[in-house]
Parts: C-alpha cells; structure tokens; sequence
C-alpha cells in the first residue's frame, strides 16, 4: 500500500487509539447525520421543489420563484416559518447585523445572555462611528455565563424582563466554554419566558447547524442566524447567509436588508440557486464528517496530553474543536501543518496579522475551495492566552484526519509536541 504521508510511529500509533476510543460516538455521529440528512430530503419533497427552481433571475428579481422556494425548504429544515437566504449576505456577522436592526428601534435593549458575543460584532454593537446600535440609541446589558461555562439561569430571569432582543450565541467563539446543546437553548427560551413574553429570543447559530436533531426554532427561539459558507451551505455554498424564524421578524429583517415595502420581493439570485440548494442537500453528510474530524482532533490530541475542548466522547453541538497548544509558536506550528494539508494553497505559510473586527493579531490556516469557508478544514486563533487553537471543518473524513495528524507533525518537526 502506497504511503502518501510519511508519520512518525508514534503519531500514527495516537491516530489508531483516537479512533478506537472514538468508534462509539462515531456510530451516534452517523446515526444524528441519518435522521438529518432525512429531515433535509423530505423537506424538498414536501416543498416540490422542481428543476425550474435552481434557475436565477436577473435585475429585480420580481417572481423568483426559485429564492421563494429555498427560504421555504430552509425554513423547514429549521424548524421555522420563514426564511430569509441570501448569495449577498456576505457573512455570518452580516446576517447578525441586519437581524439586529431589522428588530431593535431607538431606546430598546440588547440583552446578551451567553457572555459578551463574537468578537466581529463588537463595532456593530458599540462603536461611535458607522451608524452602530450604539449610536442608533439601542442600550446592551450582558449576563456572563457561569464559571463551568452554562447559561445563568437565575441572572436571565431576574434581568430578562426589560429587553427587547435576548441574543444567544451557541457556539464557543474564541472562547473554551462549552458550546451550548439545543437542550440548554430551550431552557434559556423557559427562563426569558417566564418574565418576558413579548423578547425576540435571538440565536447565532453558526457552526450548530445539523449537529444536534433538533434546532433553535424547535424549543422556542424567535430568530435564527447563520452563515452558508459553514454548516447549511454543504461545503458547495460559495457565499450567502440565512435568518429564518417567526413570519413577520423575518419580514422586518428582509426589510432592512432590502427596503422598507419591497422585503423579500426582490433581490435577484443570478445563478446561486442551484448551489444554495446542492448545498443544503449536502449539508447533513458535511457536517458529520467535520464533527467526525472534530471528535478524532480531540481523541488524537488528548492522547498526545493535550487538553482539548469538548473531550472526544463529550455530546457535541457544533463542528469545533478548542486545543490548548500552550505557545505561539506551538499555536503557528500546527496552523502551518493544517494549511500544508489542504487541497488548496497547501504550499503557503500563514501568518498572524491584524483582521479587521479583532483587538489581537489572528493566524488563519484554510486551504478551501471557497474562501473562509469553515466547513472546510481550518484551524484559526487570536495570538493571545492560552494560545488555543480553534479548528474546524472537514468535507471528509479522511482527508480531515490527514490534517490533523499534519498539524501534530509539524509541530514535531520543529520541537514544540510534547513527548
């Protein structure tokens, strides 16, 4: 058998132990990925989406039928009754952005009850300049999480009475906290109802997308945001966002990204159809093999004594995998082994640099078919304590396993793995 990645013994040694530790969650990936990629099928089914459907307009876009019918197969994957899916959401922040002032109005508050959010929403939310909500006279208020990492639920119902958008962010973000599963979602939903019936109960639900059986909208949640270039866009999505959720917020946030009176009417789709909904059709098998490669990151790294975050056999709730590298250099050395193991640009080096949104310099490592496109295999970090490393992705599994065991040679090479 030809070998096309020379090892270390002790690397491919770990490899086989992780997945052997990991042979069961697998079987439980496999089987979420089953249930989901049926829900997915039956709701183009249900929706008789027609060959018609993956044509795009031009101009206006009045009549496309096509964009009406992915917003209704979306929906109904999310568990919602509607949605609003986009080529010109150019990013996950952007769709949060345009579902934040599409609800919030002057002299509301923005409640953000799972610690402060990504840190791509900081100047959306509190610059003096750009036409932010600060500026926009919107107050924000913040409960922190509590120190093992889950909701406070005591502080969200003694402080949710007052606000008009309760914001949750489900994944990590550049943090180890636990991501949140769609269970701790519905309990959070309980705790704002029960002194605040009338909050628009708020959820980023990048990287959740498909993880779980269920979704935010299943348990209650008003709003659902997320970007196409993760989970739902199926590693086909070359661009594109969604909000999906209650009828008439949805309604409000096609008005802001459009105009007031035209909402969700126009907007053309040129030729982005057919990839929205390959995409989604796709997406239940991409997002198990990217928690596949997530769950085998953790297995093989903590046999390498390295804390990773969640632990392999912990329930996972969205594709990430936290790794505490302990060094920069560590931290740079398995960003390069991840790039040297992309189809794309396997032959750069990267390097951290100022990207815009962050207050620390960032490494990104993400040879992808489509730019930034974290359903792919990628691994990024802010060079700061504890220099973590956040690593995601992973079309396939093998390939995504190849990655992984590519970081941890790299940082070999150059003396930064432990022994």
């Amino acid at each position: 058998m030809d070998c096309y990645f020379r090892f270390d013994k002790e690397l491919e040694a770990a490899a086989e132990r992780a997945e052997e530790l990991a042979a069961d969650v697998f079987a439980r990936i496999r089987r979420t990925a089953r249930h989901n990629s049926e829900k997915v099928l039956s709701a183009f089914i249900e929706e008789r989406v027609g060959e018609l459907h993956l044509k795009g307009t031009t101009g206006y876009g009045y009549g496309d039928d096509g964009r009406d019918k992915l917003d209704a197969v979306f929906a109904r994957v999310l568990g919602a009754e509607d949605a609003l899916v986009r080529h010109n959401f150019v990013n996950g922040t952007h769709a949060i952005s345009t579902a934040l002032f599409g609800v919030l109005r002057p002299g509301d508050t923005l409640l953000a009850l799972t610690g402060a959010p990504y840190d791509t929403l900081s100047e959306v939310i509190f610059a003096d300049r750009g036409g932010s909500l600060k500026e926009f006279g919107v107050r924000y208020d913040q409960i922190d999480l509590l120190p093992d990492g889950t909701p406070d639920l005591e502080s969200i119902r003694a402080r949710a009475a007052g606000c008009k958008v309760a914001y949750i962010q489900r994944s990590r973000g550049y943090s180890l906290r636990p991501s949140l599963t769609i269970a701790q979602i519905g309990g959070i939903v309980e705790a704002v109802r029960n002194v605040n019936k009338d909050a628009v109960i708020m959820v980023d639900n990048c990287y959740g997308e498909l993880v779980e059986e269920r979704e935010p909208c299943d348990v209650g949640a008003d709003l659902v945001i997320g970007s196409l270039i993760k989970n739902l866009g199926g590693g086909i999505a070359e661009t594109g966002g969604y909000i999906a959720g209650r009828r008439e917020l949805v309604e409000l946030c096609a008005y802001r990204l459009t105009t007031v009176g035209t909402g969700k009417e126009v907007g053309c789709t040129l030729g982005m159809n057919r990839s929205l909904f390959m995409g989604l059709f796709h997406a239940p098998e991409a997002v198990e093999n990217a928690v596949m490669t997530a769950t085998f990151a953790s297995a093989f790294f903590e046999q390498l004594g390295y804390e990773a975050f969640p632990k392999y056999s912990e329930p996972r709730t969205d594709l990430i995998t936290a790794i505490k590298l302990g060094s920069p250099e560590a931290l740079t050395a398995f960003c390069e082994g991840i790039q040297a193991g992309s189809p794309i640009d396997s032959f750069v080096s990267p390097e951290a640099w100022d990207m815009p949104g962050y207050d620390s310099k960032v490494i990104m490592a993400a040879g992808a078919f489509t730019m930034g496109a974290s359903i792919e295999l990628s691994a990024d970090a802010p060079l700061r304590e504890p220099f973590a490393v956040w690593m995601q992705g992973g079309l396939t599994y093998d390939t995504g396993r190849t990655g992984v065991m590519l970081a941890a040679q790299r940082m070999a090479e150059k003396g930064y793995l432990k022994r």
